[in-house]
């Protein structure tokens, strides 16, 4: 798990001498009259040559993030959610801590959450999975406005999962990104990414066929009703029935295209193609290189950490890795 910036390790009881100062102005910057937005503090720290503790740019989510988090300023949530004295230093104040968290109320009451593109979330073509119970993990946001994942529990439809697994989207995308570049650094990847478009590629055809015979099957559905041979709630099953039996084969065929297309090209320092490539790009990578990943529930309530074996990646060469 990447330790949090501003502290020398995952135990935080040293703070990193070189983050400090960078933390402190961004928190001071934050807290000006009128304040700084995240994306402001991120292009500020971008150019002044600072970068996160995997190497990577700062973008407003990732300040954001941070700047949200009370490890910062030697505080921890307790079970009932307040702020308590975590034993370990702090870069800023308590109260500098609070003062952020007032800024954060202000901005949410004053604007809508940006929308959030998941990584490894979708309607068709996402590949997180609860590990519990195998439901799909869907993007949603968590109380204090944070795009996280989530086992949606049953409705009274009994669609849905155990609805107990939660875990925050930035985190677990940083996590399994981390295991997708180390893959991408091995030798024989451009072998593996070629082997894994063929299937795309055969996927392709195979799809495009399906679809042809979903409209075809469409028109004479609708050609029954117009002899009278069906009756209207009838053709209107078998219409709706059609209509989205077709929506997802096309959006598995938009991901299986994106798939057979994609091309790595000659990107020598993966670390910052990574950081700075496209979400489309990133998620075909995800999708050409994981068959899936499963995200069990935490070990308590509030976690906020990738413990170990809470993750696994099923990779398409066959083989399950639990980091």
């Amino acid at each position: 798990m990447p330790r949090l910036y501003g502290f020398e390790d995952n135990s935080r009881r040293r703070l990193h001498e070189d983050e400090v100062g960078p933390l402190r102005e961004m928190a001071s910057r934050a807290l000006l009259d009128p304040p700084q937005s995240d994306a402001d503090i991120a292009v500020w720290a971008n150019a002044q040559g600072y970068r996160g503790t995997l190497g990577g740019e700062w973008k407003d989510a990732s300040i954001g993030r941070l700047l949200k988090n009370p490890a910062i300023a030697g505080l921890r949530r307790d079970e009932n959610g307040e702020l308590v004295d975590a034993g370990h230093p702090g870069a800023i104040t308590p109260d500098e801590f609070k003062a952020l968290e007032e800024r954060h109320a202000k901005r949410k009451r004053a604007t809508p959450d940006a929308p959030y593109s998941y990584l490894l979330a979708g309607d068709v073509g996402g590949i997180a999975s609860c590990g519990k119970c195998k439901q799909h993990l869907t993007g949603a946001r968590n109380n204090a406005g944070s795009p996280g994942y989530r086992c949606r529990p049953k409705d009274k439809q009994g669609a849905g999962g155990c609805g107990e697994v939660r875990v925050n989207a930035e985190l677990l995308e940083t996590y399994v990104a981390e295991y997708l570049v180390a893959e991408l650094l091995k030798p024989d990847v451009r072998a593996s990414i070629e082997a894994a478009q063929e299937a795309a590629r055969a996927q392709v055809e195979d799809l495009k066929r399906t679809i042809a015979e979903q409209e075809q099957r469409g028109r004479e559905v609708a050609e029954m009703y117009g002899r009278r041979q069906i009756g209207r709630d009838a053709f209107l099953v078998a219409q709706n029935a059609a209509t989205e039996e077709l929506k997802v084969s096309r959006t598995r065929l938009r991901f299986a295209e994106q798939m057979a297309n994609f091309k790595l090209g000659d990107a020598r320092d993966l670390v910052r193609w990574w950081n700075t490539a496209p979400h489309a790009s990133k998620q075909v990578i995800a999708l050409l290189l994981l068959e899936g990943v499963r995200v069990f529930p935490a070990s308590a309530k509030g976690v906020r950490s990738i413990e170990p074996g809470r993750v696994v990646l099923d990779w398409r060469k066959g083989r399950a890795v639990t980091p």
